[in-house]
Order: structure tokens, then C-alpha cells, then sequence
């Protein structure tokens, strides 16, 4: 264990490391801060005297060792578009972001564990071949385009009349297939303040609402992956000698499915999810630029278009933080899950 924590470490720093590299590679190119802060009616004194004062004059690697020491002591300096430190700002952002990613794993999870499961022992039904059809094409759409249908039929409703309105199969199959809209999709609401720069839309039914069309358009960009890996990992566990011998044994099927063979099928379900958690950060700008939920996502491409460089690097390094302790906790899972497998890699 030890070993492990101290492998993790050096891994960390290393990430770490190379992350802040890019970020400070990539600032160069995503223009002039001094101009963003002042204008193009600035004078030449004025642009020198701020580009003095952020130290924006002194030698690319200069700068970087100032900002690696202050890292250090969490200090990512100040954002030049809040005037405040860029980690107080990425704080205040971020509690929005995590509720996001938090809530679109927890339905991917409810949703794929069943439906995987299902696809496994009745393989050959109609609806697991319909399920399996549907993850081929889910995999393909973009999370915006999910979450532009998806606030047309929930938010802005949608009216069918396929159907000759004169006969009463044809409205009733009209009014089905209708929706009538009004649920929000812009915005977080009034979220209920907590503690700090913590609020959250978990406390109330409205922010529940809010939270939940942005939530869906995230989960479906893991779902039918999940559902996919899940069936198929079910369907060797099931051939599995154990499970025939449960079976001999007269064991209740949904406690072979559930509990035997589920449990065996989460290993690597659990390292994709890890995976997936972290890719999630990433799908958030989109999903955040078309809700505009006001997240981490949203303020980090504010911030490019800013070119706010404090705030650029801190969000990545926070970002990197996150990937590197979901991965640590991935690992440890795996300890858990099957007490064979140690943390090292090696049989137990």
C-alpha cells in the first residue's frame, strides 16, 4: 500500500508537470491579455506598464518557475478579468460542474447496470436487439446535438400530427407521441447556498429541474458505451463454471445475475468508468455552452476567449488534480471488489 501511495505520488507530480507545461505552452497563441485588459485605445505606456507589472516581459521559463513555486503554495495568481485569485474563482464555479458530472453518472449507472444486464440473458429478444441498435447510434451523436433534441422535446415541447386528427386512434397516438415542454434549460436556477462558495440545485425540487436535462444529454454520452461493455462482459461471466454451478444448485436466477455475476463484470467497468468520469470534464464545455450552466466548463471558455491566463493554467492543473484522483481511486476499487487482485498488480 505504501509503495502503491508513493508510486501514485511520483505519477502525480510528473502529470502534474507536463500539464502545466502545455498550459504554458499554449498561452502564447491565445493572444495578448494586456490588450483583452485595456483596450485597443490603450497607449504604448500603458501596455508596457501592465505587461511589466503581470510579468508578462520576462523570458517564457521565468515565468514558469514564478508560477511552479507558487503552485506550490496554491497560489495560481490572479484572473486578469475577476481581479481575484484564479483558485477562488475556479471554487466558485467548479460545485456546479461536479453536481453535473455527479448526476449524469448516477443515471448512467441506474440506467446501464439493468439494461446490460437484460441484453445478456435475453440476447435474442426484440428489445435488447432494439437496446443494441440504439447504443450503436448513441455512440455516434455529439453531446450537443443531444442536448439541443432534448430541449426541444422537454423544454420547448413538441406537437405531432402524423395522425388524421378525425378518428380517435389517430389524436390519442398524436397527444402520445406529443410533448408539452416547460421544463427549463438555460441557467442553473437559484441554487440553495450551502457553505462558502458552495451551492447546490440538490436541495430543492426546482433545481432538481434544472439539473436534469443537462444531466440526461451527459449521461447519454456514456450510456450506451456502459450498457455495450456490460452485456458483454455478462455474457462471458455467464459461461463461467461457477455460474453453472449456482445454477445447478438452484439458485434464484436474479441472484446469479445480480450478485455473482454482475460483481465479476465490474472490474472493467469500473476502470472505463474512471475513464469516463475524467472524459466527462471535457464533455462539460459543450453541454455547459448550450444549457449555459454556469460551471467550470463555461467559465474555462470564457476564459480562452479572455485570454485569462491564470485562470487558463489553475483550471487545467485543478482538471489534472481530479483525472489523477479518480485513477488512484479506480485502483483502489479494485482491491475491494476482488481481494485476489492487490493494488500492485500482482495475485494475492
Amino acid at each position: 500500500m505504501i509503495m502503491f501511495l508513493i508510486r501514485r505520488l511520483c505519477q502525480a507530480i510528473m502529470v502534474m508537470f507536463v500539464i502545466s507545461v502545455i498550459g504554458f505552452t499554449l498561452k502564447s497563441g491565445l493572444g495578448d491579455p494586456v490588450r483583452q485588459l485595456l483596450g485597443q485605445v490603450a497607449t504604448d505606456a500603458d501596455v508596457m506598464a501592465l505587461r511589466q507589472s503581470l510579468g508578462l516581459n520576462d523570458p517564457l521559463w521565468l515565468q514558469y518557475l514564478h508560477f511552479a513555486g507558487n503552485a506550490l503554495r496554491l497560489d495560481f495568481g490572479n484572473s486578469y478579468f475577476f481581479h481575484e485569485p484564479a483558485l477562488e474563482v475556479i471554487a466558485r464555479y467548479l460545485p456546479a460542474t461536479l453536481e453535473l458530472i455527479a448526476t449524469s453518472a448516477v443515471i448512467t449507472l441506474l440506467l446501464a447496470a439493468p439494461m446490460g444486464v437484460y441484453c445478456a440473458i435475453r440476447p435474442r429478444s426484440w428489445l435488447s436487439r432494439t437496446l443494441m441498435g440504439l447504443s450503436v447510434v448513441g455512440i455516434s451523436v455529439p453531446v450537443f446535438l443531444t442536448a439541443m433534441v432534448l430541449i426541444q422535446l422537454f423544454s420547448i415541447g413538441v406537437h405531432v400530427t402524423l395522425f388524421p386528427e378525425g378518428t380517435g386512434w389517430g389524436s390519442w397516438l398524436n397527444h402520445t407521441l406529443s410533448t408539452q415542454g416547460g421544463m427549463p434549460a438555460y441557467g442553473r436556477g437559484s441554487p440553495v447556498h450551502v457553505w462558502g462558495v458552495w451551492s447546490t440545485n440538490f436541495a430543492s425540487w426546482r433545481g432538481w429541474l434544472y439539473l436534469l436535462l443537462p444531466a440526461l444529454s451527459l449521461a447519454f454520452v456514456m450510456l450506451p458505451l456502459f450498457v455495450r461493455l456490460i452485456r458483454a462482459e455478462m455474457l462471458e461471466v455467464l459461461e463461467s463454471d461457477y455460474v453453472r454451478y449456482a445454477r445447478a444448485r438452484g439458485v434464484r436466477p436474479s441472484r446469479i445475475y445480480f450478485l455473482h455475476a454482475l460483481k465479476n463484470t465490474l472490474l472493467p467497468v469500473i476502470t472505463l468508468g474512471g475513464v469516463q468520469i475524467g472524459t466527462l470534464a471535457a464533455y462539460t464545455l459543450l453541454t455547459e455552452t448550450v444549457f449555459q450552466w454556469p460551471g467550470a466548463g463555461l467559465m474555462f471558455l470564457d476564459a480562452i476567449e479572455r485570454a485569462d491566463m491564470p485562470l487558463i493554467v489553475a483550471y487545467l492543473m485543478v482538471i489534472g488534480a481530479i483525472f489523477v484522483v479518480i485513477n488512484t481511486l479506480v485502483d483502489l476499487l479494485y482491491r475491494v471488489l476482488n481481494p485476489r487482485i492487490t493494488i500492485s498488480g500482482r495475485p494475492a
